[in-house]
């Protein structure tokens, strides 16, 4: 991948959504909800003001209208500022 976050921006791989809800029933497109979990797969080198807190492995839960999508070699992917990661999982 060439994609490099500049400054205190991640480079996050979007964790697909379930197709079905815990008792079996098939979730259509049309109703599912935008994913709000995925795997850092780069980060900026930060700021003075901003260390970097996550690393490349990570995988996070973000704000829900966050960042910017991007498609790249068949995947999803999101870049979007340290700040609306609200937590490592």
């Amino acid at each position: 991948m060439n994609i490099k976050p500049l400054g205190t921006r991640v480079l996050i791989e979007v964790v697909a959504s379930e197709q079905r809800t815990a008792s079996g029933i098939i979730i259509p497109d049309t109703a599912k909800e935008k994913p709000q979990k995925g795997l850092v797969v780069a980060v900026g080198s930060g700021s003075e003001a901003e260390k970097m807190e996550v690393k490349v492995g990570d995988t996070v839960l973000y704000a829900k209208y966050a960042g910017t999508q991007i498609q790249e070699a068949g995947k999803e992917y999101l870049i979007l500022n340290q700040s609306d990661i609200l937590a490592i999982v």
